[in-house]
This record gives structure tokens, sequence and C-alpha cells, in this order.
């Protein structure tokens, strides 16, 4: 398992963080996967805008991604919600390297380290592992504190 990893920022998330409705940037300052920010544009489709940060931020290409998840984040006081689309791939090309985005490290599927990560994580996290579809959302007061949630698993995304 790949983790894109960097420091974690304490405070309030602002909404274009995670990409609010015009895009897919992640508000996590701690990336656990590939997880990787972008603006979206009508234009550019969400794999190739994935394709691309990927090959940004990390040095990584890929052949095909698989889009597996979305979820809709909402923050208490922000007045957007966060749209993500979680994408994955069987297998990567390159060595991951440092950069200002992130710092990658790798770590064996049993030893995730969840408690590290942020609190949505746990529960979509493993459904992506088992190579499940899914739909969540997830309603947080502040960055660490999930007031409620909804994550079921979907025949297509």
């Amino acid at each position: 398992m790949w983790r894109a990893g960097r420091k974690r920022v304490e405070e309030e998330p602002n909404p274009g963080d995670r990409g609010g409705d015009q895009g897919s940037q992640e508000r996590r300052e701690d990336l656990k996967s590939a997880q990787l920010g972008g603006h979206w544009h009508r234009a550019v489709s969400d794999a190739r805008l994935c394709r691309r940060e990927l090959q940004e931020e990390c040095g990584l290409t890929v052949d095909a991604l698989h889009k597996v998840g979305h979820i809709v984040f909402e923050f208490v006081g922000a007045p957007e919600l966060m749209d993500v689309h979680i994408f994955c791939t069987d297998s990567v090309k390159g060595t991951p390297v440092e950069s200002d985005e992130m710092r990658p490290q790798w770590f064996p599927l049993d030893q995730i380290p969840f408690g590290d990560m942020w609190p949505d994580d746990s529960y979509w996290f493993p459904l992506l592992l088992q190579k499940k579809k899914f739909r969540g959302y997830f309603k947080f007061q502040g960055q660490d504190t999930i007031l409620d949630y909804a994550l079921r698993e979907v025949d297509d995304v």
C-alpha cells in the first residue's frame, strides 16, 4: 500500500481544500493513499485529472484507473459541500518521489496506520481494499469529529 503523506494542518478546513463543487482536491494534509489534489474542469475527465496529478505530485504513472468511490463531505459552518471522487489502480510505473505536495511511503496492507489518518478513512478505505464500490456522506465538526455519516456499497459509482 502506498502512502503519500504531508504534515497535518490544525485549522478549520476551507471548502475549496477538498474540491467543493468544482473539483476533487483533497482536504487532507496527512495523505495515506494515492489521494491527490487537483481542480476539476469540464474539459478534463476525472480519470485524466487523477493521472495528471499522480504524475505531477509524486512522479508515478498509471495506465488504468478505476473509479471506486464518491464521498460528499460537509463541515459545520462551511457554506459548500466537498465532492470527492476516489480512484484506484492495480499497478503503477516509476518510483514515488517526495514533492511539495506529499511524502510517499509504503505500508503492508495489514499495517495501514488508520490511527494517524483522517477519521473517515477507517470507514471507507477498507471497502477500497476489498475492491468494492461505494458512495458516502460525512458531516464533520472541525477536522476530527464525525457528527454523522452514511456509507453504502453500490454496483456503480
